[in-house]
């Protein structure tokens, strides 16, 4: 039987193409904002759109900082994090001012453009190049696969281990990582047709 993905909602998320993606791949989903309904859940993601200190201060609005913690941290469900949602998964970044979760030795730096060529936000699709196997990585051909991405902050891991994915734009940056159950992706899996498909039928099958 399938695990069914709880999606969180906290009021900064494209959850509505997440759900459509996961049914794609043969998964079952659920929303919520609901503590309860979280500490119960099997398999997580946490999406976002929006700043830094916004998503942090939404999931703290919505008393979900603490029981993520035990999710990823005690009970060591497996989570995916899109875009913010990775992003919130760092120490910091240069967006704000507050605290991210530092379930990863990372932080999320700001993109500086060094000419009219690169563009800021990064917008749209991009190859990646893979750094080390993984499940989720399963049956992915990276030589002709690409990935949308949205995004003016940059993550960089201290340990390079937890690098999973590399991503060439304006510098070389960390476009996944992967510590134990904790997996983000800078880009969006949800608008990334067959490519960003694999990535959340592999999630559905860990």
């Amino acid at each position: 039987m399938t695990d069914i993905i709880t999606i969180v909602d906290y009021g900064m998320g494209n959850i509505g193409s997440i759900v459509n993606i996961i049914k794609k791949a043969g998964g079952k989903s659920e929303i919520s904002s609901d503590k309860d309904v979280i500490l119960k859940s099997k398999k997580i993601i946490l999406p976002g759109v929006g700043s830094f200190d916004s998503g942090m201060l939404k999931l703290q609005e919505y008393g979900l900082i603490d029981v993520l913690n035990k999710k990823v941290l005690e009970d060591r469900t497996p989570i995916l994090g899109i875009c913010l949602g990775m992003q919130l998964m760092t120490k910091k970044s240069d967006e704000g001012m507050l605290e991210g979760f530092s379930w990863v030795d990372a932080e999320t730096i700001k993109f500086k453009s060094v000419n009219k060529k690169f563009r800021i936000p990064h917008m749209g699709w991009n190859n990646v190049f893979k750094n080390k196997n993984h499940d989720i990585l399963n049956n992915i051909n990276f030589s002709e696969s690409r990935y949308y991405f949205v995004h003016s902050f940059y993550i960089k891991c201290k340990n390079p281990f937890e690098v999973l994915l590399s991503c060439d734009y304006i510098d070389i940056f960390d476009a996944a990582f992967q510590k134990d159950n904790i997996i983000g992706v800078q880009f969006h899996p949800e608008k990334s047709h067959k490519f960003g498909l694999e990535i959340i039928k592999n999630f559905i099958k860990m």
